[in-house]
């Protein structure tokens, strides 16, 4: 009887997850692809689809296989699955279904409304959506529950276990710290010229480069496809279905290379998940905050790195305009890593990015908590980059319209990239113990990184929490000390 259920289960698992992939090739699709008038019956679609596998998670026939397979079952991955889908069904079942689908249907309508609102800088036309995704996160927020802080009721579905106090704490130490990193290179005068790295450079050229790169780094195009987008994503149809996209500018190559080795980062992480996990809810990274450690570990502290830019220059070279034929290797390192208060979250250096996420932290906690109304965004967006950055913001389009996150409803996501920087420091400091990664870099040799993040995070998928493996890898809690002592090195050598 309890091999069969087991059985059963599994493949109501499957199921569920070939909705899921449905829902994820449309989600992929309407990002990259779908004409404009195709939006609206798209919409519909992917809403029927997300109700369908919301009414799976949802069923009495799920309440029966995790009433007899709770606490009965010794397999582990059985084990784990079922408490992930416990989790699952106690929040879902909060909902009603009529909201949740009314919900997923306004989750793809928004995308597309913010797509032309930000290409027309309108951000009245998005407003109305936003409005109604803020009241439904609120909504759901109070459903699901909470001890401390409305927040943490969607912090939960990103990050297990940090919470609003937590996160004012760190963001508060971060704050203080980064501010007298930043005020150092700003007062230094062996500041890099910038200029130099500034020069057309043909898209088909940048992709022939990027290509070359992830080849190079191992992401597996036999697994993976690589697209243009306006926001660029990775999404996981299955573990041999990974894709991501990224977007150019001719006029800045920065956007592409380094944001196409960010998208690189989630999509090796996903398509190096165990095998035995394929088909149930474990087969997918622990939290968005792990994520972000390993698209800003290959973003930053390897795509970044001096030792890269000794490999892999000759290969830039062949393929850049001949301007870079005269630009020094250290000038040109040197200049992909200046510190420059900037607009674009994507586009941000590793000193001024946390400040990106704290506007949008604190912007996304008020409206929350219902103490900032969706009409005056714009104008507080602007005032806190002020605030923080010291930089006015002269459009929406660079302002509060850049990000997606927010036309998908994703509140309690941008935090997650924060933890991503300080998980990923902690994570490269005991690399680094074990692995020789200059070393390892110059000889473009990148197996032995992805073994050991293989063997210590990717694999796990689902099967431990975030701090479960931030503990068993560096002995200890989240230490936003590795990230700032990595900053000081660095940036005390460049500046």
């Amino acid at each position: 009887m309890g091999e069969h259920i087991e059985q059963q289960f599994r493949e109501y698992l499957q199921e569920m997850d070939s909705y899921r992939e449905a829902i994820s090739l449309i989600h992929w699709d309407l990002r990259t692809k779908i004409p404009k008038k195709g939006v609206e019956q798209r919409s519909k679609v992917v809403g029927l689809f997300a109700q369908k596998l919301h009414d799976m998670q949802t069923s009495d026939v799920m309440k029966h296989f995790i009433d007899s397979l709770k606490d009965k079952n010794t397999d582990p991955i059985i084990k784990k699955a079922v408490a992930e889908c416990e989790e699952i069904y106690l929040r879902n079942k909060k909902i009603p279904k009529d909201e949740y689908k009314e919900f997923v249907t306004l989750q793809s309508k928004s995308e597309a409304i913010w797509q032309e609102a930000r290409e027309k800088d309108d951000f009245s036309l998005f407003q109305p959506y936003l409005e109604k995704i803020v009241q439904f996160n609120q909504k759901f927020a109070s459903y699901w529950g909470y001890e401390d802080h409305i927040y943490d009721a969607l912090l939960h579905n990103y990050e297990p276990g940090v919470t609003t106090r937590l996160l004012d704490e760190v963001f508060s130490s971060l704050r203080q710290s980064l501010s007298e990193i930043l005020k150092k290179i700003n007062e230094s005068k062996n500041k890099p010229d910038t200029s130099i790295v500034k020069s057309h450079f043909p898209k088909e050229s940048q992709k022939a480069f990027t290509v070359d790169i992830l080849k190079e780094i191992g992401y597996d195009f036999e697994a993976g496809r690589l697209d243009e987008t306006i926001h660029p994503f990775e999404i996981t149809l299955n573990r041999n279905d990974v894709r991501i996209t990224t977007r150019y500018d001719e006029n800045d190559f920065q956007m592409a290379v380094f944001g196409t080795i960010h998208e690189m980062g989630h999509a090796l992480y996903e398509q190096h998940i165990d095998a035995t996990l394929a088909g149930t809810p474990l087969a997918t990274g622990t939290s968005m905050g792990i994520h972000e450690s390993q698209s800003l570990f290959w973003e930053n502290y390897i795509g970044r790195s001096l030792s890269f830019w000794k490999k892999y220059y000759p290969l830039f070279q062949s393929y850049a305009p001949k301007h870079f034929q005269s630009v020094p290797l250290e000038d040109f390192y040197r200049a992909i890593n200046k510190v420059t208060p900037s607009l674009i979250r994507i586009e941000a250096d590793e000193v001024t990015y946390p400040f990106h996420i704290m506007v949008r932290f604190e912007l996304e906690k008020g409206l929350i908590n219902g103490d900032i109304a969706v009409k005056d965004l714009p104008g507080l967006w602007n005032e806190k980059m002020e605030e923080y950055l010291g930089i006015p913001v002269p459009t929406d389009r660079e302002g509060v319209l850049q990000d997606i996150h927010w036309a998908g409803g994703d509140f309690g996501y941008f935090p997650s990239y924060a933890l991503g920087l300080l998980y990923g420091a902690q994570f490269y400091h005991h690399l680094g113990e074990e692995v020789n990664i200059n070393n390892a870099i110059e000889e473009g040799n990148f197996q032995p990184i992805i073994q050991w993040l293989e063997r210590h995070i990717y694999r796990y998928g689902k099967m431990k929490k975030p701090l479960e493996i931030l503990q068993d890898v560096t002995k200890e809690g989240l230490n936003p000390d590795y990230f700032i002592a990595y900053l000081r090195e660095k940036y005390s050598k460049i500046y």
